[in-house]
């Protein structure tokens, strides 16, 4: 079908603005902020064309066959947190909740780098009493630890003002001691931000903990993936929009004409060059990695510099995943953190192949210092540290491994990044989504599906 207006532009011409349905939205890029965006719009009866560069839709949040396994293996592991309610939202309009699985209280099992297992668990008490207690309890870390965590609850609590500093030097600020940020902060601070905590910025590690302290003990509750991310969310929210008559078409790269207009003049909407064809509807949503913004744009106009000359400054920040099939069972943890370590994740994929599956994704985010390592090498150091800390892994062999980099996994948090820009753009029916855009959240699923939501309310609110 034709989803739009337009069609050839070499057969039919361009519709000019008065032609385009206010009922018809385009999305560029097909990620979680896309396909959030497409969806909300789906949802309030507009027709939507999603346009995905990629073979597949799903961007920096998908997964690919595995030739020797046959399984589908997430391009890195991502989790959800009971905070993320836009996120839910999302998965509850394409019909997905049931494709996670979200705890009732925050239960995390940790090895430190000694070997020495413990759990945190945190009691069902209003937030941020669960943290203050669970932490109370916590065997990992002795008294000195648990009277240290008060210092953070009260500097959360005066909202003073961390501009410029790290993560580092935040808490060593706010008196926590080294054992304490290994254990806890580090952890919570890396997964988060992708970053390492003498590089990022201690503004969105603070936003963080405000939303995981929030107003329910579910909100700091962890939520694993039940199913590959394709299927998690891609496949349910591109059936949504079929259903609604939108479409996804993939192998589709997308470039934006915009017409040159004078002051004050709205103009005609943006124009949507795919190979040969040209679309034209009264909403465009650019969803697309910070990356890849500058070169969305034919002839980009002046109002447009400073945010497409911020995307270009934008530094990024690496994820390196570690696949390992053992040739036995070697946990019984779903997940279960490695403090100290380079790889600092392990995730125990049985819930989603079966119980006699042996894949454990290991991940390394801020990985900087070793995304250029080769694949031997990565494994080896992969091998080496999940050995070192289950125990049940020392006599089991490894018949398969898979390595995965996403080198621009997310934007950099490290102070004096360029400022992010807001939703809605000086071009009349033109708006910004993605996990880049000011959300007030880091590089994370929520800021994505969030900035797609704000996205999309913008659009029929204009």
């Amino acid at each position: 079908m034709t989803p739009l207006p337009g069609g050839s532009a070499a057969n039919r011409g361009v519709p000019r603005a008065s032609e385009a349905s206010r009922g018809e939205a385009i999305v560029i890029g097909a990620g979680f902020a896309g396909l959030a965006a497409a969806t909300a719009l789906a949802e309030k009866g507009v027709r939507v064309l999603v346009l995905e560069a990629r073979p597949a839709p799903g961007g920096r949040a998908t997964a690919f066959t595995d030739p020797a396994t046959g399984e589908r293996v997430d391009n890195g592991q991502h989790v959800l947190l009971g905070c993320y309610r836009d996120t839910f939202r999302f998965l509850d309009r394409i019909g997905a909740t049931s494709h996670v699985e979200v705890q009732d209280r925050l239960t995390v099992d940790m090895i430190d780098r000694n070997g020495r297992s413990s759990r945190l668990r945190c009691p069902p008490l209003p937030p941020p009493l669960n943290l203050l207690a669970g932490v109370m309890t916590w065997r990992a870390i002795g008294w000195r630890e648990r009277l240290a965590i008060l210092h953070v609850g009260r500097a959360l609590k005066a909202r003073r003002s961390s501009h410029g500093e790290t993560v580092r030097q935040w808490l060593v600020r706010h008196h926590q001691t080294p054992r304490l940020v290994e254990m806890l902060w580090e952890p919570l601070a890396v997964a988060a931000l992708n970053e390492s905590i003498d590089a990022a910025s201690a503004e969105p590690f603070e936003r963080s903990l405000t939303e995981m302290l929030g107003t329910s003990p579910r909100d700091a509750s962890i939520a694993l993936p039940l199913k590959p991310l394709d299927e998690l969310y891609v496949v349910p929210a591109r059936q949504y929009l079929e259903k609604r008559g939108g479409e996804v078409r993939t192998n589709a790269p997308a470039r934006i004409q915009l017409e040159t207009r004078g002051p004050g003049d709205r103009g005609a909407p943006p124009q949507v060059i795919v190979r040969q064809e040209t679309f034209t509807a009264a909403t465009v949503i650019c969803a697309v990695p910070w990356f890849a913004l500058p070169e969305l744009f034919l002839d980009p106009p002046d109002s447009l510099g400073a945010t497409l000359d911020a995307a270009a400054r934008t530094a990024a920040s690496p994820i390196v995943t570690v696949n390992l099939w053992f040739d036995r069972i070697v946990t019984d943890h779903a997940l279960v953190g490695l403090p100290g370590r380079t790889m600092q994740w392990v995730f125990d994929k049985r819930r989603v192949f079966g119980e006699q599956a042996s894949h454990l994704s290991l991940v390394s985010s801020g990985a900087e210092r070793i995304v250029s390592l080769t694949n031997e090498e990565l494994i080896e150091l992969a091998t080496r540290e999940v050995r070192g800390a289950l125990p049940a892994a020392r006599g089991a062999a490894v018949r398969r491994a898979v390595v995965v980099r996403e080198k621009r996994a997310t934007f950099s948090v490290a102070p004096g990044q360029p400022q992010r820009p807001k939703t809605k753009t000086p071009i009349s029916g033109l708006f910004l989504a993605g996990d880049w855009i000011d959300t007030g959240l880091p590089a994370t699923i929520e800021g994505a599906v969030r900035s797609g939501h704000t996205a999309a309310a913008l659009a029929l609110s204009d």
